[in-house]
């Protein structure tokens, strides 16, 4: 059986390219970068020239690109990390109801820890309002973090509204953009901290950054020997961020961003034939290329994806970080207080391997598994009762 895997969102399949550097690195550049002799200054040479890629693919200084293990990392640091710099002027943090779990967790954190933190509801699309946002902003308030692209519906923030508001009020502005980097336009201009990984384009898992722009005042989470320009100690994982640096480059090109789309688009327009289904997020420019996140009526999402995988069909019901848990899509909730819709969504996320045959499959599996699931649907049943 093949596996078409739509569950791009979660993680990616290395690029074969990715690969053939991680290799030479593991096997001759395996130095520690911290080390004065030959073989520790090619690694450094390595991390250094990463460390460029990056910062020249948002627009950034070099320096302002600190390496993490992955993206829950670089947004605990953010959020952490400013709220222990600046608890001086207040204990007050903005966020959102449909931010990723890491972010949500660590300010729930922060909230036992005496801080206060506004959640923002978002429109029927999940958009912010900024006037909401500026509202929420008093004197106390030291930072506001707003995921760029989200995980699950897609949606895309306006990154330089939301900035320009946090420079008029003096407040940091952190976004997670793991699931928008390199699929949209994403400038150090419009944010003092950006969370990166690589494991959603095509790189290795285990590594990320956090971009933090010049003169913005934090207070490291990880002390030791004093890498990354004393912000993040511990030994740099080279072989990781080589591969990193590479999955950027490959995923920069303008094509992939074209293919996926167009394969999006064409995606949506077939499930939504389906009768009783619903688009969660935007349509167009303001989505996500790889996105496609439906809900289906009278149906589980849950049902739905474990049909589709006895085909070979990878999909998900929302973050694969909360996958284990039950309950309905904090995100899906927070477009429309309905818990049917938010049980019975469905996300696809395709990359730029997928293929329109991959999909033509899908679609054909998935309008099967539809009629099925919902010949035998008490909801189904029900609802016809009533009308």
């Amino acid at each position: 059986m093949k596996t078409i895997y739509l569950d791009n969102g979660a993680t990616t399949k290395l690029d074969p390219e990715v690969v053939e550097v991680m290799n030479k690195y593991h096997l001759e550049v395996y130095g520690n970068a911290s080390s004065s002799h030959h073989k520790g200054q090619e690694a450094k040479m390595a991390l250094n020239d990463a460390r460029h890629i990056i910062a020249k693919s948002i627009g950034a200084k070099d320096k302002e690109i600190i390496f993490t293990s992955g993206g829950t990392e670089a947004n605990n640091f953010a959020v952490k990390g400013i709220a222990f710099a600046k608890k001086e002027k207040g204990k007050h943090i903005i966020t959102t109801k449909i931010e990723h779990d890491c972010v949500l967790n660590a300010n729930k954190w922060l909230e036992k820890q005496g801080y206060k933190v506004t959640y923002l509801d978002v429109d029927e699309e999940g958009f912010v309002n900024p006037e909401d946002l500026e509202k929420a902003i008093t004197p106390e308030t030291i930072l506001v973090s707003v995921i760029h692209g989200n995980n699950e519906i897609g949606t895309i923030q306006d990154l330089k509204k939301i900035y320009e508001i946090c420079k008029k009020h003096n407040v940091y502005f952190h976004t997670d953009a793991c699931q928008s980097y390199t699929k949209t336009e994403l400038s150090a201009k419009h944010a003092d901290l950006i969370t990166l990984n690589a494991h959603k384009i095509h790189g290795p898992k285990g590594v990320g950054a956090l971009f933090i722009k010049k003169g913005t005042k934090i207070t490291p989470l990880a002390h030791g020997g004093g890498h990354e320009f004393n912000l993040r100690s511990g030994t740099e994982n080279i072989l990781g961020i080589a591969g990193f640096a590479k999955a950027v480059q490959l995923a920069m090109k303008k094509e992939h961003t074209k293919k996926m789309t167009e394969l999006r688009d064409y995606f949506t327009e077939e499930v939504l034939k389906i009768p009783d289904t619903i688009l969660n997020g935007p349509k167009g420019d303001k989505r996500l290329c790889n996105n496609i996140n439906v809900s289906f009526r009278y149906v589980e999402g849950e049902s739905i994806g474990a049909y589709l995988d006895s085909n070979g069909i990878c999909t998900s019901t929302g973050s694969a970080c909360s996958s284990h848990n039950l309950e309905p899509s904090h995100v899906i909730m927070a477009l429309e207080d309905n818990s049917e819709r938010a049980h019975g969504s469905l996300r696809f996320t395709i990359s730029r391997f997928t293929t329109k045959e991959e999909l033509d499959f899908t679609l054909q599996e998935l309008k099967k598994t539809i009629q099925k699931l919902r010949k035998i649907s008490p909801l189904t049943k029900l609802m016809k009762k009533i009308v």
